[in-house]
Formats: C-alpha cells, structure tokens, sequence
C-alpha cells in the first residue's frame, strides 16, 4: 500500500500525533518512519483520495496537532510515496536541509493575506485624486451619462487609474507588515485578488502582527483583507 505523508519532524519532536485520525474514510491512523535524526509523519494512503473537505481537515489537523508541540515541515495535501521505504531513502537524502529549516521554523506560524479592494471607496478616491477624471465624470453626467465614446473613454481612463491603485495597494500592505514578520512570500497570482501574500511570524509575537493588520485596515478603508492563521508555514518550507 502507497504512504500518505503529512510533515516532517525531529526525532525528538515533544508531541507527535501518532494513531490519530488521518485521510480516508475510515480515517486512517497516523505513524512515524524515522531515519536518522528525522521521522516523517504518515498513513497508508487510501485508494480514492480527492480533495474532500474531511480530507483536507484531516491533514490541517494532523499537522495542526504536531506543530503545537515543534517545528513540523508541512507538505501540502496530496504528498503520496511508493512506500515507507521511499520515504525513509528521501529522510536520508535531505537529513541535512530539512534539518536547517526546522531550526529555522521554530517557534514560527504563518498568516496569509489576501486583499480586495472595495469597489465603491477606491473609485473614489480615484476620482478625488484625478481633477480630469472628475471632469470627464461630471461632463457625462451633464449630458444625461454622455455618448458610448464618452463613456467607454472614461471607463477605459478609471479602470487604468483602479489598476495602478492596485499595484500601489499591494506594495503597501507589504510595507506596513514587514515590520511585523520575519519573512514573506507571494502566493499564486489570481484575478480574485490584489494582493496574496504569506508571513512568517513568530508565535509569540502574532498579536503584534494582527494589530498591524488591524492598523492597516484603519489607514486603507478601501483594502478589504482576508485573513488566515496561524498556519503551518507550508510557503516557507522549501
């Protein structure tokens, strides 16, 4: 039977999660494979396994349980190995490097951050910002909303002016939290959002960071921001 593997850990983690309930249906119970200074934790890996919400939490959980007691290295859902065997020979290839990380993970969470703009409150301040886009808005208004050139002009003039914003906001939300995190990394661009963004912060030091957060949200109305954490730090795991 294939391996399920959720994280990678010291041998001497203080809490790991073995015989919990992992990924399948019924859930299959969490082990270790140790080589080394390292284990891994897994499960057999069941035959049918799809992103399903039980799924997911499974994994969230498994890793959430280990990393309350040390620095776990994460694998994203899905991490499947031939066998036990495999992943001890993986254990031993990378002792070293997965070693450094946990030394440089501990004691870190990670938050995300996900940003929007509201719509209503960044055109206005595009509007406010631009003395010739208020001209052409107010022309158009006074001629009962103007022609369909007048219109697609200044369609074509704001939605250039909200795009730069964009690029603006995003470089803000960067700069106001840096100083609250030790690392970040940009996640997978989409057309759903501004700004996806993940930092690593210390555990002990998270309330600083989601107050930054909240001070961010006071000075920037028009960012909405998402907000997910403490995580496990999947982005900087390497």
């Amino acid at each position: 039977m294939t391996t399920y593997v959720y994280g990678i850990a010291r041998r001497t983690h203080a809490h790991l999660p073995e015989s919990m309930g992992g990924v399948g249906d019924p859930p299959r119970p969490v082990r270790t494979v140790a080589q080394g200074e390292l284990v891994a934790l897994v499960s057999d890996a069941p035959e049918d396994l799809k992103p399903r919400r039980r799924d997911l939490l499974a994994h969230q959980n498994v890793l959430a349980e280990a990393g309350a007691g040390g620095p776990v290295l994460p694998l994203r859902f899905g991490g499947i190995s031939v066998d036990d065997e495999a992943v001890r020979f993986v254990l031993a290839e990378h002792e070293q490097r997965y070693l450094e990380r946990l030394e440089a993970l501990e004691g870190k969470v990670e938050y995300n951050i996900k940003a929007t703009h509201d719509e209503a409150a960044v055109l206005h301040q595009v509007l406010a910002a631009s003395p010739e886009l208020r001209a052409m808005s107010e022309a158009n208004r006074k001629a009962g909303g103007g022609t369909y050139d007048q219109k697609l002009a200044l369609g074509e003039r704001i939605a250039a002016a909200v795009q730069q914003r964009e690029a603006q906001d995003a470089q803000l939300i960067q700069q106001a939290l840096a100083g609250a995190s030790e690392d970040r990394r940009s996640g997978p661009e989409s057309t759903g959002w501004l700004a996806n963004l993940s930092f690593l912060i210390d555990r002990s030091k998270a309330t600083d960071f989601l107050t930054a957060v909240d001070k961010l949200r006071d000075e920037a109305p028009q960012l909405l921001l998402s907000v997910h954490g403490p995580l496990p730090p999947y982005s900087f795991t390497e």
